[in-house]
């Protein structure tokens, strides 16, 4: 049985194929790649965060338990942990340039608390030797590095999606669906945020 299409509805499908053709070489495939990376990138950087959020509470203890005296460096480092869950990092951030602003300084802070906090150790010889702070410490310095490789896959995907936002003529379609570029880790915060805290108690 032949089937007969009219041409309205032949006049709807070749508009349809032309809308996916014109789409496809718009970069909008394009777009939607760099952006789904970027989601990837972004859950990679927040995941090696929390990692590093989960084990700061354990690490605030054991330091409690051999420098009591040290109550300032641990109220910065609970204070600095707790500003950091307060922000609501969902994918909605990444199209915030100060809301991104926001966390990247929230995170700089806890790395800085941080740091503070493991100098502590150096004064105390029993609390370097304490089998579980070791671990802790190794597995810090593990979750440091992961941090600074996912960020830097973040920077790579977000740098790859605003070329791509900005170049012509995907800058058109970018502009009739409401892509924009989206915020990256800045210069001055990324070399800092490279140099890991100080974890090394074997000296």
């Amino acid at each position: 049985m032949r089937t007969i299409i009219s041409s309205k509805g032949f006049g709807r499908w070749l508009g349809l194929v032309m809308a996916v053709w014109l789409l496809s070489s718009c970069g909008y495939n394009a777009l939607q790649q760099a952006d789904e990376q970027i989601n990837a990138s972004w859950a990679q950087v927040l995941n090696q965060y929390k990692r590093r959020a989960d084990l700061i509470p354990n690490l605030v203890n054991i330091v409690k338990g051999y420098a009591t005296h040290e109550r300032e460096v641990l109220t910065q480092v609970t204070e600095a942990r707790a500003r950091v869950g307060q922000i609501q990092a969902t994918p909605e951030l990444l199209n915030d340039p100060q809301a991104f602003a926001r966390f990247q300084s929230a995170q700089h802070d806890m790395s800085s608390a941080l740091s503070r906090l493991l100098v502590v150790a150096e004064n105390y010889p029993q609390l370097k030797a304490d089998a579980n702070f070791r671990d802790l410490q190794a597995q810090l310095e593990g979750t440091e590095n992961r941090i600074a490789v996912a960020r830097d896959r973040y920077i790579k995907a977000v740098q790859e999606y605003n070329v791509i936002v900005r170049s012509f003529p995907n800058n058109l379609t970018a502009m009739m669906f409401g892509y924009k570029t989206k915020p990256s880790f800045t210069v001055d915060n990324e070399r800092e945020i490279t140099n890991a805290p100080q974890v090394d108690f074997s000296k």
